[in-house]
């Protein structure tokens, strides 16, 4: 992944200040990471650099889609990403041992004498840190057109004959019941 050029920003050019970056996002991106749960990525990632001495603030706003599994039916089902991170970037001398005692995720340790900063690493955790655990439409969705209408009902199938279903290890205690 390291000859993904266009994914690395040469900071020591850069003036101190604040300096953005766009970059867009597509399925090609993941190919080295392997096989995601999602597919159709249309991201749009927006990095703010507020570059100062000893240090850099990075500001990752996340926006566009992707196409997802619903949890629920099976069917694709399409999100919207939003989600904005911030890492501080600092430069030291010894970083190895600094990153593996940091406890903050958003503090990350880089070689004074480094001249690129690689991002494409936190771009991918990003865009997948984006996406919802559960994936399914809202209850006022479920069942509409985009639902697989067949496994909806396999589940309230499955979920009444669950109700309908006494389990025998409780059987004896309804004796029980009424007992004062």
């Amino acid at each position: 992944m390291s000859n993904r050029r266009e994914f690395e920003i040469a900071f020591v050019g850069l003036k101190p200040g604040i300096h953005e970056f766009d970059y867009e996002i597509r399925d090609k991106f993941f190919i080295p990471y392997g096989d995601q749960d999602f597919s159709n990525c249309n991201a749009n990632v927006k990095l703010q650099l507020d570059k100062h001495n000893g240090f850099m603030l990075l500001k990752f706003d996340i926006g566009g889609s992707v196409d997802v599994s619903c949890d629920r039916c099976g069917n694709p089902l399409p999100l919207q990403l939003w989600d904005e991170f911030k890492i501080v970037v600092k430069m030291v001398d010894n970083p190895e041992e600094m990153n593996d005692q940091e406890e903050d995720p958003d503090v990350y340790y880089i070689s004074r004498g480094e001249s690129h900063l690689h991002i494409a690493n936190w771009i991918y955790e990003f865009i997948n840190l984006s996406i919802p655990m559960q994936k399914m439409c809202g209850e006022d969705e479920m069942g509409g057109p985009k639902c697989n209408k067949e496994v909806l009902e396999k589940l309230r199938q499955m979920e009444n004959d669950v109700k309908e279903e006494k389990n025998p290890l409780w059987k004896g205690l309804d004796q029980f019941k009424n007992l004062e």
